[in-house]
Order: C-alpha cells, then sequence, then structure tokens
C-alpha cells in the first residue's frame, strides 16, 4: 500500500473503509433480502466510504482509479453480501460510462452535486426516434438492479427511422423522466430492488445519447475532456468484468462461511457406516477426506477466477496507460476469462454447498443466501459461456494480420 506522509492514497482509503462497512453490511443481509432492496443505510455508508466515486472523473470529485481496485472494493462487498456487492457494481459502474458522454450531460449529471448516483439498464429495449434538436424515446427496461437509489439512468435503445432500426444507442435520463415498476420478487440477489423502468415518450436532447458506434471505436466526446487511459478501455470489458467479479465475492463469502460451518461438525453415521474408529458419531469433517478436497478445489477455482480477471484487467489498463494496440483478440480474451470466472465461482458455490449438509438449508444461513445470489448472478446475460468461447476459437483459427488500431481508435466487443 502506497502512503505519502502518513496518508493513503483516495482510492486506498476507499478500500480501507469498505473493510470497516463489512460486518454491519453482514448483519443487514437477511434485511435486505426482506425488503427486496439494499437498506438506505448501507447505501449511505457506501456514498461516504466514496465507493461510488472509484470510477468517477477527477473534474468531478472522482478517483478515477484503475478498474481492479474497483473490482477488488466489488468483491469484498459481495463477500459480505451478495446484493449489496452487486447493486455497488452496477451502480458504480455508470459514473464510468457518463464519462463517455459529452460534457454538458457529465455537467447536468455531477454540476450541482457530485455524489448522483446512476442506475442501468442497457438491453435495447427502447426506441429513439429522430426529432429536431434530440430523440423521443420510450421503451421498458427490465433488470435496473439498484434504482430505487438513484435519480439518473443510463438505457439502451435502437434508434428508429419511418420504423426502421438504423443504430444503437445509450441515452442518460434524469428521475422523472422515467418511472419505476416494483416488479423485483426472484429467489437470488433478492435484495437488488431490480425492478422495471418505463419511458413514454420523452423528449432527449442530443448530448444525452452517446452511439454505441462511438463507444465501440472508444472516441466518445467525453474524452475530450476526460483523457485518463481508465476511459480508453472498451466497454465490453469495463461493464462484463462488474457482473463477474461481485460473483466471485459472492464465491469468497461462501467460502467464508463453509469454513466456518464444518470447524467442530461431525458427519453423522448412517446404518452400516459406523466403524471402530468413528463408532456412531460419524467422522469429524477435518478427518474427512472427500471434504477436505471439495474445500481445495472451491479455494483454486475461486484464485484462479480473480486472477484470470484481474490480470487481463490490469493488462488492459496498462496497454491504454502506455498507448499501446488493444487487439480483438485482447478483449475476446477478456471476455473469454470473465464467462469463465463465472463458471469457475459457480462450480466452488457447488462444492461448498454440497459439502454443507442439511443445516445448510435452513433460512438466514449464510451458505445457502451466497449460493441463492451467485446462482443468480450467473444469469445475467454477460454471462454467456458458449457465445464467448465460441468468439475466442474462431479468432484463433483467424489468420493474423499485421493491422493494428491504436488504444485511442480501437473497436470493442459489446
Amino acid at each position: 500500500m502506497t502512503v505519502h506522509n502518513g496518508v493513503h492514497s483516495p482510492a486506498e482509503a476507499v478500500l480501507a473503509a469498505i473493510e470497516d462497512l463489512l460486518p454491519a453490511l453482514r448483519e443487514r443481509a437477511a434485511e435486505a433480502e426482506d425488503a427486496r432492496r439494499i437498506p438506505a443505510k448501507s447505501i449511505v455508508e457506501l456514498q461516504e466510504s466514496g465507493f461510488f466515486k472509484l470510477l468517477q472523473p477527477k473534474r468531478y470529485g472522482g478517483c478515477e482509479t484503475d478498474p481492479v481496485t474497483f473490482y477488488t472494493a466489488v468483491a469484498r462487498l459481495a463477500s459480505a453480501c451478495g446484493s449489496t456487492g452487486w447493486v455497488a457494481s452496477v451502480l458504480g459502474v455508470p459514473p464510468w460510462n457518463v464519462a463517455l458522454f459529452d460534457v454538458s450531460a457529465q455537467d447536468e449529471v455531477w454540476g450541482d452535486s457530485t455524489d448522483t448516483r446512476i442506475c442501468s439498464s442497457y438491453a435495447l429495449t427502447g426506441t429513439a426516434t429522430p426529432v429536431e434538436g434530440g430523440y423521443r424515446l420510450s421503451g421498458r427496461w427490465g433488470f435496473a438492479s439498484g434504482c430505487d437509489h438513484a435519480t439518473w439512468a443510463l438505457l439502451g435503445a435502437r434508434i428508429v427511422e419511418d420504423g426502421t432500426a438504423v443504430d444503437t444507442c445509450t441515452v442518460l435520463v434524469p428521475l422523472g423522466d422515467y418511472a419505476i415498476e416494483d416488479v423485483w420478487d426472484a429467489i437470488g440477489l433478492r435484495g437488488t430492488g431490480s425492478n422495471d423502468l418505463i419511458v413514454e415518450d420523452t423528449f432527449v436532447p442530443t448530448h444525452r445519447v452517446l452511439d454505441s458506434a462511438a463507444v465501440g471505436k472508444c472516441v466518445a466526446p467525453g474524452h475530450a475532456v476526460n483523457d485518463s487511459p481508465l476511459y480508453r478501455i472498451p466497454f465490453g470489458s469495463i461493464h462484463t468484468s462488474a457482473i463477474t467479479a461481485p460473483i466471485i465475492g459472492m464465491a469468497r463469502g461462501a467460502y467464508a462461511a463453509h469454513i466456518e460451518h464444518q470447524r467442530g461438525r461431525v458427519r453423522v453415521a448412517l446404518p452400516g457406516d459406523a466403524t471402530k474408529e468413528s463408532g456412531f458419531t460419524g467422522t469429524p469433517f477435518q478427518d474427512d477426506p472427500a471434504a477436505l478436497v471439495r474445500i481445495a478445489e472451491a479455494a483454486s477455482e475461486i484464485d484462479a477466477a480473480w486472477l484470470q480477471l484481474t490480470h487481463n484487467i490490469g493488462t488492459l489498463y496498462d496497454r491504454a496507460t502506455t498507448g499501446a494496440p488493444i487487439t480483438a483478440l485482447d478483449r475476446i480474451r477478456v471476455r473469454r476469462d470473465q464467462v469463465r470466472g463465472t463458471e469457475r465461482a459457480i462450480f466452488a458455490v457447488d462444492r461448498l454447498f454440497e459439502n454443507s449438509g442439511g443445516r445448510a438449508l435452513r433460512a438466514g444461513t449464510a451458505i445457502q443466501r451466497f449460493w441463492r445470489d451467485a446462482h443468480a448472478g450467473r444469469a445475467h446475460a454477460a454471462n454467456d459461456p458458449e457465445r464467448a468461447y465460441r468468439m475466442f476459437g474462431a479468432a484463433e483459427l483467424t489468420p493474423p494480420t499485421t493491422d493494428s488500431v491504436p488504444s485511442n481508435t480501437r473497436g470493442q466487443e459489446s
């Protein structure tokens, strides 16, 4: 940890503050589930810790830190409460995205308060119709996690002219231009409040509409004022990794809960299982070879998932810092290991859960909550392994090219 004259850097101070929050977040996990949203107190504490500013531009009071630091914070939060970690991640990424918009849009969001929170739903389930000075936006967007704690929203839309979709974009709209419909009643990530957002024929000025092609080429309008390498990393890498990071954190939480659960536990002997050594009480789990193997397997998968995710994102950040090209294969490798990281985390949680015995099924136990939350996170569209694997395999079999794209004009896998 870097310390200058006894003072931590802003990002390090955030990580330290998050560590202090974990016990309380762990205690509130059941409260979040019961309310189907994160307690307001938790959101206020996250705000006060500086978490939501980790990826926010410095010119608007943010840390503008590297993405690995952000994912580290997310994973720690998710290890205490899966729903809190998930909401923190999906509310923590939008400041990065808003930094790509025209400066006028950024001023609208952060001009009055640098503590503004933004939710998102990027699915192209809305339509934006061009009109003078902007667009008319309509649609319904689902799974807007944490929307009850935000005052702006980023929404995906198709640009439609004469009844035909001609392009895609991300639209930035304030609360009041969209309504929240409470529809979230799920068995996993139950506390995320992932409700629907509805917009009915609302005008959106041009400066609050971001063209997908511009984002894909990393030449967005916001680069005129935010030229940090942080904002030169492809959206498809930043956003999807923000989905896997909390799932890995949930697996860590499940692991810690499992180890605590197993200490002193004895596997009850069934008729015919008793041995001279174990009598009729069964085998202590610390002496059960199968249980120990499952613990080791889970720990290894969690570590591997984290190492790949952070290594890949760290590599992209380093290349953006030096101006080196980020190739299509680089981006596809990030996606390959991102979806693989989710798979590894799910494997680990499953091994731990099946190793925990019947008492782990009881309502209120941490292990079953992490199991449900991780599997709910796995259902996110970003975790489509077959598609990511096919893209990587196809790229590997494509003849190499000498073409290179500078890091400030490279494309993006969406």
